[in-house]
């Protein structure tokens, strides 16, 4: 894989798990959609669920246990979050940037990670509105982003 803003090849990702069933001693299906309910009642964001099921509960897999992933089985209990877990986080870090170039405005390596994060966004934002994720006239600018997780 390439690096996406820079001109050099990166590390290859992680290789897929090769299971291709639930293991006999992990959580049913059932047990775990509602320990992903509660967790999620919680607070927690699904990434944290995730972590939280693998580390403490012993599910190696959402997917292979349930055959659908936490995002999806949140949104079929109506407690899914307005905007992806990938998005907000990036929104996030665009907007301590911000901030952090409101103070010294002649740091030109965090004005170039701004726009390379604004970039990331809107190729995202670019994404979910094709796959109908958020809605057509959704607009991303920094004011609103201060606004949405500030």
């Amino acid at each position: 894989m390439a690096r996406i803003h820079a001109r050099r090849r990166g590390r290859s990702g992680s290789s897929p798990q090769t299971r291709e069933k639930n293991p006999s001693w992990a959580l049913k299906p059932k047990d775990v959609e509602s320990k992903i309910v509660e967790l999620s009642a919680e607070g927690n964001t699904t990434s944290q669920i995730g972590i939280n099921l693998r580390d403490i509960h012993g599910v190696p897999s959402v997917k292979l246990a349930t055959g659908k992933s936490i995002s999806k089985i949140l949104k079929e209990k109506d407690m899914s979050p307005q905007l992806p877990e990938d998005l907000t986080n990036l929104m996030r870090k665009a907007v301590r940037l911000g901030e952090h170039l409101k103070i010294n405005n002649k740091d030109v390596h965090n004005t170039r990670a701004l726009r390379l994060t604004e970039a990331k966004i809107l190729r995202l934002v670019k994404y979910y509105r094709s796959t109908n994720v958020i809605s057509e006239d959704w607009k991303y600018s920094l004011a609103d982003a201060k606004l949405l997780v500030g």
